[in-house]
């Protein structure tokens, strides 16, 4: 294969709870989730379509999880892929894989969502090529569930399926404290933004696995496991960023194109100054992005520079500006978005009631409440 999937007839799926009732938190899961959607709609990356990637956020029913993963289904043709970051868990006497919810409990199964429905999701979907990439807890036990054992394989077949997992399958996936990501979500957005020395110039899946694989184990962390069938294993997922194509054959260059490079080198450096602590520079950067970004209309990172810019507002004191940027934010995400809305109207609503306008908070909490009453009756 030469060629990336084409974006116009694929999809993604990106499903992450970071909230927990019951269970240990896990505040990374919101950054892997958001960040991971801007890469993959970043043009020098894949160059999906805003509006064919959608963002699960803090799902506490099932039909939250496989509504969209059937909508995207029915709609992708060429390729789909389905994200899904947050707790995993074993039932208690099935041992079999299930994705925990906000309100999930340990050890019962029936309050989280058994992975045999995510699969019969993939087995429905028109889609020729499907890429399943799970960030928790015993996720290994889908990829043995695609490929082991033959009674498995019979119950669990999906035509055309890989499957990349943060774990083995009796191990536990790692999140580490202080980090913006997990360590298997972290390695992969590394690998999206800084490509492969010496590599080729498009990533398929396998190359993806193994320069995983090797990182994390030098590393010392949990390492990925993967499976697959017809061979969708070398299927490119991404342009290499470490590859420079000085030999290739000018192609057109398109204005948006550029800008959304520009709009996505300004995130990544914006990202590096802040964790070195340079929140000035930092801000400077984000603000032209944003600025860009609006400018070229193009919206690819859009939401990512305004949850990142207004989080740094936020940190150094700066919470009008903060809610400028959020309410701007709310203003085009509810039109191209779906749960993303809902996240915009939480931040927007915690930033509200620290700066005293509480009614305001209450309007735009039950703004995200309407949101996701429409989502759960579409």
């Amino acid at each position: 294969m030469t060629a990336l999937p084409d974006p116009a007839r694929s999809r993604a799926v990106l499903i992450g709870t970071a909230s927990y009732r019951h269970l240990p938190q896990l505040p990374a899961v919101e950054a892997n989730v958001l960040d991971l959607a801007a890469e993959l709609c970043d043009a020098t990356v894949w160059g999906l379509p805003v509006q064919n990637c959608a963002v699960v956020t803090d799902p506490l029913s099932p039909h939250t999880i496989l509504d969209p993963v059937y909508r995207a289904g029915e709609e992708a043709t060429d390729t789909l892929l389905v994200y899904f970051s947050g707790h995993g868990m074993r039932d208690a006497d099935s041992d079999d894989l299930y994705l925990a919810l906000g309100d999930t409990r340990e050890h019962l199964g029936y309050t989280a969502v058994a992975y045999q429905h995510l699969r019969a999701a993939l087995r429905s979907a028109r889609a020729r090529r499907k890429i399943v990439v799970l960030d928790c807890c015993f996720s290994g036990r889908a990829a043995r569930a695609l490929a082991g054992e033959e009674v498995l394989a019979a119950q669990a077949a999906v035509d055309g399926a890989y499957v990349l997992t943060a774990s083995p399958r009796d191990r536990i996936a790692l999140a580490p404290d202080g980090e913006r990501y997990t360590a298997f979500t972290g390695e992969l957005l590394a690998v999206l933004r800084g490509g492969i020395q010496n590599g080729p110039e498009l990533i398929d899946l396998d190359t993806l696995y193994r320069v995983m694989e090797e990182r994390l184990r030098a590393k010392n962390r949990p390492t990925p496991q993967r499976s697959q069938e017809n061979g969708v294993g070398r299927l490119p997922v991404a342009r290499n960023k470490a590859r420079a194509s000085r030999h290739a054959p000018a192609g057109p260059v398109l204005a948006a194109d550029v800008r959304a490079a520009i709009v996505a080198t300004g995130l990544a450096l914006a990202r590096l100054l802040r964790t070195e602590g340079n929140a000035r520079d930092a801000l400077a950067v984000l603000r032209l992005a944003l600025q860009e970004q609006q400018t070229a209309e193009v919206y690819g990172d859009l939401l990512a520079v305004q949850l990142e810019l207004s989080e740094l507002l936020a940190e150094t004191g700066q919470v009008r500006e903060a809610v400028e940027v959020l309410e701007l934010a709310f203003q085009r995400v509810h039109k191209v978005y779906g749960p993303e809305a809902v996240l915009v109207c939480r931040r927007l609503a915690d930033l509200l009631q620290e700066s005293g306008n509480h009614l305001q908070a209450c309007e735009v909490l039950k703004h995200a409440l309407d949101i996701s009453e429409r989502g759960g009756r579409d």
